[in-house]
């Protein structure tokens, strides 16, 4: 264990960085995508992980919505922290020894469309002890508009399948219980480059598409036959040195999402793409990194903290 019991104690009610184990760094060597079984979460953290700190991103967005392209900002958060395998749930308490160290990404993604606003967070849990817990385990997203509220969860629950909740204030959805067959979730990918981009899966295989994608476009809960590619990123949308792209072609969507990130570890997210049709239109949003630290976010709530904001580009 990096931390002794008697010193987390006293830090458990007040960070949700509280990991005690780590994992393995993970290798920048190139992929033996024969040996990847898609749905096995595999490599590991470095120590930048466990310092008791969050990443913490901004991106500048141009999304997709209503046949347009609208402006706004997106918030990607990495931590660690310990989380129950049995209830899928942070491990507050430390009595239940059904614990395990996870990865665990919040996307905040706010824009306008004309007079009113958008938010859309996904929170997927991610396990560090992948010869353990091979899949990542959760992922929850909730949008909301002007409109109203939707919200989706999935748990995996073996095999290849992950129960699904659906809950919508459209009558063509509503309320949803079912359990779906995947090698793979979509949402899972930011997690994945953080652990090393040499055990990216790549292929022919179905996958479960973003759940912010399945609620903005209202498209039918079910994973969908895609082609996956790793290679050296060599468009222009993004301009650091030595990066690497994954790409997500949906043929039967018309969908293409396309992850760029550092070759060399952290393996930082420069930004994704993607582009699908809208009212008509192939059009495609972009995420662009525009701010990044490192801090104990949970820690600093208090007034005099507002200030801090200005370091991720984000308003008073």
């Amino acid at each position: 264990m990096r931390y002794s019991i008697l010193f987390l104690l006293p830090l458990l009610l007040l960070s949700c960085n509280t990991v005690q184990d780590t994992a393995d760094t993970a290798h920048q060597t190139a992929p033996d995508t024969a040996a990847i079984v898609p749905g096995h979460f595999s490599g590991g953290l470095s120590d930048y992980w466990y310092e008791g700190k969050a990443e913490i991103n901004t991106y500048d967005l141009e999304q997709i919505r209503y046949g347009e392209i609208h402006p706004g900002q997106v918030n990607l958060i990495f931590v660690s922290e310990d989380f129950l395998t049995d209830k899928q749930v942070k491990n507050d308490n430390y009595t239940n020894p059904a614990s395990t160290p996870v990865l665990k990404t919040n996307m905040i993604r706010r824009f306008t469309t004309g007079i009113y606003d958008y938010s859309v967070m996904t929170s997927t849990f991610t396990p560090t002890k992948t010869d353990e817990q091979p899949h990542s385990l959760k992922v929850t997203t909730s949008m909301q508009d002007w409109c109203g509220q939707t919200f989706t969860q999935l748990n995996y629950a073996g095999g290849k399948k992950w129960d699904s909740q659906l809950r919508s204030y459209f009558e063509r959805e509503a309320d949803q219980n079912q359990r779906l067959a995947a090698d793979f979730i979509e949402d899972e990918v930011f997690n994945r480059i953080r652990s090393g981009w040499d055990k990216l899966p790549t292929g022919s295989f179905d996958i479960i598409p973003a759940t912010g994608y399945l609620l903005m476009t209202h498209k039918p809960y079910e994973a969908a036959k895609a082609t996956v590619s790793l290679q050296d990123y060599t468009g222009d949308q993004f301009t650091a040195e030595k990066l690497k792209s994954y790409s997500i072609h949906y043929e039967g969507l018309d969908r293409k999402v396309e992850f760029v990130f550092d070759a060399a570890a952290p393996y930082i997210l420069r930004g994704w793409t993607e582009t699908y049709p809208s009212r008509g239109k192939k059009l495609t949003t972009v995420a662009r990194l525009s701010h990044q630290i490192r801090a104990p976010y949970w820690s600093q709530n208090s007034v005099a903290d507002r200030e801090k904001r200005r370091t991720l580009g984000l308003g008073l």
